[in-house]
């Protein structure tokens, strides 16, 4: 990352992230030390903590004043360091607004979570049903669930990850991408808490666990097709997104056309996050530039691709 474009973006994001990652530091600790069950998400050991801690309340982040330029220009050059305890801070906050760009894509609501006595409407295979007006749902006829989501949020989070593989050294795409990871488990387990009330902390772990070993499998699926081609790229959406069901959500027979719609998608998106500079990407998908993303989200050009092709 250049360091005369990402200095005042490196401030500013420790001012914000800086506490929020020594905090949930804290809270890990003393989750850790009064338990004994082992970490989900497969070593990362950060993404079952979501309780409060019994510290949280009793122990906060010193202020810092980062107000002079000559400390800014040591600060963004001691982060291009890697593992720099800086770039942790950045990474925490940058990934936070990459994840919930990647969230907002498919992110759902269930109304009857919050009347009490209602019940909650169920797919046929039994998965909490919700509401959205996301073009996933809308144009491609995918059904509103939480692993619905999960897998759009992952295929957003594949495709930041390809770009983050171009960082300058192997540490910062591993901090980078822990992170991203860590900020999907927190979510997904809120999501469980708030939306499908599961109250159990080691059923959620369970399912988080799960989650995790789908995670792995997708970069290895995706990866394939995008080196072996569309029509592998095609079958791991397909397996994915559709559940390999060769009927749509609603019984008919499946548009194949709206699995070639996303291989389209995905291969716009990778090459627009080629083209794109860390920081623009960051400011673009978070709209801090002001302007909506034209990266993630619906394309009109993408279904022309799929239409002339046919």
């Amino acid at each position: 990352m250049s360091t005369a474009r990402l200095s005042t973006l490196w401030v500013r994001e420790l001012r914000s992230s800086q506490s929020q990652c020594l905090q949930r530091q804290l809270n890990q600790r003393a989750y850790l030390s009064s338990t004994t069950s082992a970490p989900i998400c497969g070593g990362s050991g950060s993404c079952n903590v979501t309780g409060k801690s019994r510290l949280a309340s009793s122990t906060s982040s010193p202020a810092r004043s980062y107000s002079q330029g000559s400390a800014i220009s040591r600060l963004a050059k001691s982060a291009l360091s890697p593992g720099a305890s800086a770039e942790t801070y950045i990474a925490y906050g940058m990934t936070q607004k990459l994840f919930q760009a990647c969230s907002s894509q498919a992110d759902y609501q269930v109304p009857q979570a919050s009347q009490k006595g209602v019940a909650v409407p169920t797919t046929e295979s039994g998965e909490h049903l919700g509401t959205s007006e996301s073009w996933w749902y809308k144009e491609l006829g995918l059904v509103p669930t939480f692993s619905t989501w999960s897998q759009i949020t992952f295929l957003h989070m594949y495709l930041l990850t390809v770009r983050l593989r171009a960082l300058p050294n192997r540490e910062s795409f591993q901090t980078y991408s822990r992170h991203l990871i860590d900020h999907f488990s927190h979510n997904a387990e809120h999501r469980m808490d708030d939306l499908h009330d599961i109250g159990s902390r080691s059923i959620r772990n369970k399912y988080l666990k799960d989650l995790f070993i789908q995670w792995r499998g997708i970069i290895a699926a995706y990866d394939e097709g995008l080196i072996k081609g569309d029509a592998v790229l095609g079958a791991a959406v397909w397996r994915n997104l559709w559940k390999a069901e060769a009927t749509g959500p609603d019984g008919s027979e499946l548009d194949w056309s709206k699995v070639a719609w996303v291989v389209a998608y995905m291969r716009r998106v990778t090459a627009q996050l080629a083209r794109m500079d860390e920081a623009d990407i960051v400011m673009e998908l978070s709209g801090a530039s002001g302007q909506e993303s034209k990266i993630f989200g619906f394309s009109e050009l993408d279904r022309k691709i799929v239409e002339a092709s046919k």
